[in-house]
Order: C-alpha cells, then sequence, then structure tokens
C-alpha cells in the first residue's frame, strides 16, 4: 500500500457497489454507512456508479441519504435523486437481437437491460420495442466465454467490460462510467481530479483509471489492482469506509 499523495483534495467519491459498496450478502456495513454521511457533512459529494439499473440502486441510494447524481448501467443513464433524468444512451435494437443470437449460440447466460424491464435468460417477440441500455452475458465453461467474446468483438460501436471475470457487460461505445462520471463533475462544478472512484471489476477500470484517486478493493480483479493508485480492503471488510476514513475524512 503506497501512501499516495493528492494534488487537490476529494470533492466526489465514485463508489461501485458490487463487490465495492456491497458485502457479499449485498449489504452496507455500519461502518461504511457511517463514513459515507461523515463524508457528506463535509460536503464531498457522493455518487454510486453502477452496472445496475436505476430500480436496484436506488433503494441502497436513499437509505444512505445520497444527494447527488446516480450512474446506473455503467453509464448508460444518469439520474439525480428525485429521479429526474439527466442522459441516457441507448444500444440498437438489431445489435441487441444479435447478440442475443449469439448468446443462445454459445449457451450463454443472459441478462438484458431495458429503460423500463430487465429481461433475465428470456427474450422479447420484438427487440425494437424496448429501449436498451446494457446486456450481459455469463459462461462458468470458459471456452464458451472466450469464443463468444471473439465474435462479440467483430460487432462495431460496443464498450466491451465486465462485472466478473466469468461476464462481459456490454454498452454503446464510449459509454462507461468514467463518461458519466466526467458529466456529472461538470454539473456539481468539479473535474475528475477531484475524484476518488472505487471499484473491483473491468466496468470501473476506465473510472479508476481517470479519476484523481483510482482505488481498487482488496478483491478486486488483477488489472484494476494493476491500474489503481491505492489498494484498500475488501467489501466484506470495509474497504470502502476504510479509504474514505483515510483519505477523506483524516
Amino acid at each position: 500500500m503506497s501512501m499516495h499523495k493528492l494534488e487537490k483534495p476529494i470533492r466526489l467519491i465514485a463508489l461501485d457497489m458490487d463487490g465495492t459498496l456491497l458485502t457479499s450478502d449485498e449489504q452496507v456495513t455500519e461502518r461504511t454507512r457511517k463514513a459515507i454521511k461523515q463524508a457528506m457533512e463535509k460536503d464531498v459529494h457522493v455518487v454510486i456508479s453502477t452496472g445496475r439499473w436505476l430500480g436496484s440502486c436506488y433503494p441502497y441510494a436513499e437509505s444512505l441519504g445520497l444527494q447527488s447524481y446516480l450512474v446506473t448501467s455503467n453509464g448508460g443513464e444518469i439520474w439525480t435523486m428525485e429521479k429526474e433524468l439527466i442522459e441516457r444512451h441507448t444500444v440498437d435494437p438489431e445489435v441487441m437481437e444479435k447478440m442475443w443470437n449469439l448468446g443462445e449460440k454459445y449457451d450463454m447466460g443472459c441478462w438484458m437491460i431495458a429503460t423500463d424491464a430487465v429481461w433475465r435468460g428470456e427474450r422479447p417477440n420484438d427487440f425494437s420495442k424496448p429501449e436498451w441500455l446494457k446486456v450481459g452475458f455469463d459462461s462458468h465453461i470458459p471456452s464458451n466465454l472466450e469464443k463468444f467474446m471473439q465474435e462479440l468483438s467483430y460487432f462495431d460501436g460496443l464498450e466491451l467490460t465486465n462485472s466478473q471475470p466469468h461476464n462481459v457487460e456490454v454498452n454503446p461505445k464510449g459509454v462507461h462510467k468514467a463518461s458519466a462520471l466526467h458529466k456529472v463533475c461538470e454539473k456539481l462544478g468539479t473535474t475528475m481530479e477531484e475524484v476518488m472512484s472505487v471499484g473491483d471489476s473491468l466496468n470501473d477500470m476506465k473510472m479508476i483509471q481517470q479519476a484523481g484517486l483510482g482505488v481498487a478493493m482488496g478483491n478486486a480483479q488483477e488489472a484494476i489492482k494493476k491500474a489503481a493508485d491505492f489498494e484498500t480492503d475488501t467489501n466484506d471488510r470495509d474497504g470502502v469506509a476504510k479509504v474514505i476514513e483515510h483519505f477523506v475524512l483524516d
């Protein structure tokens, strides 16, 4: 753990949810709640930046008393806490259908996030009806995942990441957590240099690279640990609380 010298004080904390803010059983610990509350009392913005859709992250944001913005679907949408939509980026329905078919070919698990629904393991009759934000595929057969990824890489206009080593998540090209956070910073009158980003997976890579302080969880994928400025404890051992205490509350 190297001590990172901050050029500027942190004005915004961007937190991934799964594997980061949340413990393995999807809770926020008391210590983490307290650290977030104290950071906000010091006028530091706390923003959830997640692959989840609005419906499955809003209750957490609400229970934490967050006041700022929500980055959902890996940057596919930006919301205010009043549920006002700031920005939305959708995936072409024809491309969605092609990806679904490719997933079927390699027997991939699939979840598709639309603006008003989440489809798990099933498809709509008509792909052109929903507005698509993101799609994810997973497989516990590495060779299937590899072949699927290989074919998927020939598709144009896609941003490919993961939220776990055995999955792949797809957004429109250029849409990711970092691009959304740039927009949030603009709205708040700050810059990415004053952001501390915390995450554990490839969908956190760009926000960790582009933040003034990029933090990897102790349980993060190896590539994330390499890219980060700092490594904190795991999600089950108050990693988020510890890094907020260390850099923001000290």
